[in-house]
């Protein structure tokens, strides 16, 4: 494994707190915060942390999902001097060749969240992800980078009013969903927004269309449904808007990504 010198690591206080023994080992993938410990990994606590752990340790087993149970303190504490920890799932990640499989972990997930209460905190967020899920929603509004305008300007044009029901999702399944023979897919990195659940889906294939070579069969996975289009759109603005909030000064990646948005939006308009 290749040395990650940014990675921060827990003291042994932390592990002690968990009851965890052994050395620390940075993990790829994800915003490389990770590091496993044993049969653990350990990542620095965010706001949410507590509450994520409480809504996990809800969730059924069984249900045609795993995920990685939360480890609490000896306190009974989720976060301890800013570390969480969990249970370390095996299992290779998709979604190559696994979307079909992605899709049935995230429907299933989102069928045992139905019940779950809106939390606050999704009212305060203020990064990137947040920030342009509001305005794919025409909650707010946002400028962009000037390499993104054109395809930016396109699919606000194309979007349209919709009605659909709300509910917690993971709102970043694509690339967080594990996959071991004879065992339930595994879905890592709660990724929480408010929005129905056909959009967290349209996030998936987006993806899939934009950074994965996604089979073109599975653009018509929600076609049944009349509203399948927008929540496309939604999803676009949604990948766009994040992407020009993370580009920095010196991106040079603008001309290739706008080509790429221009290019699944008309995917997305042909159907």
């Amino acid at each position: 494994m290749p040395e990650l010198p940014s990675v921060p690591l827990p003291p042994h206080s932390v592990l002690d707190a968990f009851g965890l023994r052994g050395v620390p080992e940075p993990l790829t993938g994800g915003q490389g915060r990770s590091v496993r410990v044993g049969g653990a990994v350990l990542k620095p606590a965010e706001g949410e942390s507590e509450w994520a752990a409480s809504v996990l340790e809800r969730l059924p087993r069984g249900a045609g999902f795993r995920v990685p149970r939360p480890l609490r303190s000896a306190d009974g504490d989720a976060v301890v001097d800013g570390w969480t920890a969990a249970e370390f799932l095996d299992g290779r990640t998709g979604p190559q060749r696994q979307w079909s499989g992605v899709l049935a972990a995230g429907r299933a997930l989102h069928a045992a969240l139905r019940e779950e209460h809106r939390p606050e905190f999704l009212d305060r967020r203020t990064h990137p992800w947040a920030v342009a899920d509001r305005v794919a929603w025409g909650e707010r509004e946002a400028d962009v980078v000037a390499e993104l305008a054109e395809p930016f300007a396109l699919l606000l044009s194309r979007r349209r009013p919709v009605e659909a029901v709300a509910q917690l999702v993971h709102g970043d399944l694509a690339g967080n969903v594990l996959f071991a023979p004879g065992r339930d897919p595994a879905v890592i990195d709660f990724t929480p927004y408010w929005r129905p659940p056909l959009y967290a889906e349209a996030v998936v294939i987006v993806d899939g269309l934009l950074w994965y070579d996604l089979p073109p069969d599975l653009l018509a996975v929600g076609a049944d449904d009349p509203r399948w289009r927008q929540m496309l759109i939604r999803a676009l603005i949604f990948r766009l808007v994040a992407l020009s909030g993370l580009a920095g000064p010196s991106w040079r990646a603008g001309e290739k990504e706008a080509t790429r948005f221009l290019a699944v939006t008309e995917a997305v308009e042909r159907g």
